[in-house]
């Protein structure tokens, strides 16, 4: 029988993949190989993979004994072995950082510019602009030959089918944290648009270029590649695009209501290599009725936090009123050079007067709240400074200074729960951490979040009993008027058992010369409930992670080499005998 040449350089891929032994096989090319196979390439000087390996073998690395002959056996059609078979799947990601690497930039810039945020009182589902990112999803996958369906204008599925039952899920998410446009500007003073992808140096600042619209790119065209290359594989993979992960959270269960569950499940959403552990997320929400200010003086009549749990802000600004504004202004100047200098010296304090106003500005470094201690938290920071000086500089006793009472005897600038005693840690995933981060208000309530990263050690229902119990005490201490609401998630873990996470831990670790060991995070992904859950990148955890931060971006070469790895990963994972 005639089988026509892709055809059987597919099936012999294919074979090989089945074939490998369940011992680790590697991939006998190193960092420094790949960078300089890149360096040899252009987009426009490969067509398709099989002519990119015909070239390769043709250069200094192709003839050297270590791919030389995974390309001949491939190109010639022969059984390759698993070290073999892993080489091609390293040069498969290779080639499509290669060819489609510009294209790739391209789609997160389009998508970038989609603002994909929550807004108050309006479904994700019925959000126009949710609406427009799934249109330009669709064309994408319909572009790439891919299927695609919108269940509901919850999740987007974008499928590439396997030959078995067994269903790998990849999960990504298109919508943003909030953003404060006034906190985009960099030390320079250059202002930036967040939803434009503003390019200075190799960094791409933008909302989304981290978390998480460059998973769905980097996914998008793995799955494009390997679909193209007619590339068979043992297992379907999903692409299940979620729209609430960074809200309430209900589109993958409600996806989940009406679709199987894939049987592995990795997210894009992450850190390298491997996370098979992630802490649990809570919310510790004090509420304070608004209240006229009562007594002689200024009044705090507005406060800015962050605009969600998650998100520690750069700066938060109180608005005050006064007779005197100029008077006060100079006194809260002097008061926060002072307070700043007394504890730790490494946040700005400013008041100035504005108009009829008084602002003072808390200026601190933005940060994930899962990981506080990458940033200075300017919320705790300014609730901290009103407290202190209330008695020094005349305030009139309202909400705002209620809540700057509750934060600093409570929480103070501590992100451990030290200050009120509910702090604990577990050897592997870490500290319990405690971050003062969003604060809303409007006429009847100001509201101020805790937001806690929960490792095992301690159940949510212990744990919620505690701090109950110790702000209960408090409360009736204190005689403020003020109402508690708890919300405490238990912490994954996962015994990292079977090839699939062995694969994956040798694509991440061999690509970015990480120690080959397992990690653990502190937030919480899509996976967190779902069988077989791990995080696959696409952060490096020795860098800070700039997602839900001002000024968030992605670095070109940090985006590429995830395209690479991910279609790396598709591969090697997509065509394992037995995961």
């Amino acid at each position: 029988m005639h089988v026509p040449l892709k055809k059987l350089v597919a099936a012999t891929l294919f074979a090989a993949g089945l074939s490998a032994l369940a011992t680790p096989a590697f991939a006998n090319i190193t960092p420094q190989q790949s960078a300089q196979i890149i360096k040899g390439f252009s987009e426009t000087s490969v067509t398709d993979f099989r002519g990119f390996l015909g070239t390769l073998a043709k250069g200094d690395l192709g003839k050297t004994n270590d791919v030389g002959p995974a390309i001949s056996s491939f190109l010639n059609n022969k059984t390759l072995s698993a070290d073999q078979q892993n080489e091609i799947n390293r040069l498969l990601g290779i080639y499509t950082r290669v060819k489609y690497g510009k294209a790739a930039l391209e789609t997160l810039r389009e998508l970038v510019e989609i603002p994909t945020f929550n807004v108050d009182g309006l479904p994700q589902y019925k959000n126009p602009e949710f609406l427009k990112i799934a249109d330009k999803i669709q064309a994408l996958a319909k572009a790439f030959n891919l299927n695609f369906r919108n269940v509901d204008n919850r999740v987007y599925e974008i499928s590439l089918e396997g030959s078995g039952d067994e269903v790998v899920g990849v999960h990504a998410h298109a919508d943003v944290v909030p953003v404060t446009p006034e906190n985009w500007v960099l030390k320079d003073g250059t202002k930036l648009d967040p939803f434009k992808v503003t390019l200075i140096g190799d960094r791409m600042y933008g909302r989304g270029t981290e978390d998480d619209k460059n998973g769905i790119v980097v996914a998008l065209y793995a799955m494009k590649v390997i679909k193209e290359e007619k590339l068979p594989l043992a297992r379907t993979f999903k692409l299940l695009v979620d729209t609430t992960e960074e809200t309430s959270g209900d589109a993958i269960p409600y996806y989940f209501e009406h679709n199987p569950v894939p049987h592995y499940n990795l997210a894009l959403d992450g850190g390298y290599p491997v996370v098979i552990a992630e802490k649990g997320s809570g919310t510790v929400m004090a509420t304070f009725a608004v209240r006229k200010g009562d007594g002689k003086g200024a009044e705090i009549i507005a406060l800015t936090g962050g605009k969600a749990t998650n998100q520690i802000p750069s700066a938060s600004v109180a608005t005050l009123v006064s007779d005197k504004p100029a008077e006060l202004a100079a006194s809260l100047q002097t008061a926060g050079a002072a307070y700043a200098k007394d504890n730790g010296g490494n946040f700005e304090v400013a008041a100035a007067v504005v108009g009829n106003d008084v602002k003072l500005t808390v200026t601190g470094v933005s940060a994930h709240s899962s990981e506080p201690e990458s940033g200075v938290n300017p919320v705790a920071r300014m609730l901290g400074l009103i407290h202190s000086v209330d008695g020094k500089i005349a305030l009139k006793h309202n909400h705002i200074t209620d809540a700057a009472r509750y934060a600093a005897d409570n929480w103070g600038l501590d992100y451990l729960g030290g200050k009120l005693g509910v702090g604990f840690s577990d050897a592997f995933m870490g500290p319990l951490t405690t971050s003062l981060t969003l604060i809303s208000q409007d006429d009847k309530a100001f509201k101020l979040a805790v937001n806690l990263r929960v490792p095992k050690g301690k159940s949510p229902e212990a744990l919620k009993a505690q701090l109950e119990q110790k702000l209960s005490a408090w409360d009736k201490q204190s005689h403020v008027a003020v109402t508690f609401t708890y919300a405490v998630e238990a912490p994954m873990y996962r015994n990292p058992e079977g090839e699939w996470v062995k694969a994956l831990l040798a694509v991440a670790t061999e690509n970015l010369g990480m120690a080959h060991e397992f990690g653990t995070s502190a937030g919480a992904t899509s996976v967190h409930d779902l069988p077989n859950g791990v995080q696959f990148g696409l952060a490096r955890p020795e860098v800070k992670y700039t997602g839900h931060t001002d000024g968030e971006f992605k670095t070109v070469e940090q985006f590429l080499l995830d395209l690479q790895i991910v279609t790396e990963m598709m591969g090697r994972v997509g065509q394992l005998p037995k995961l």
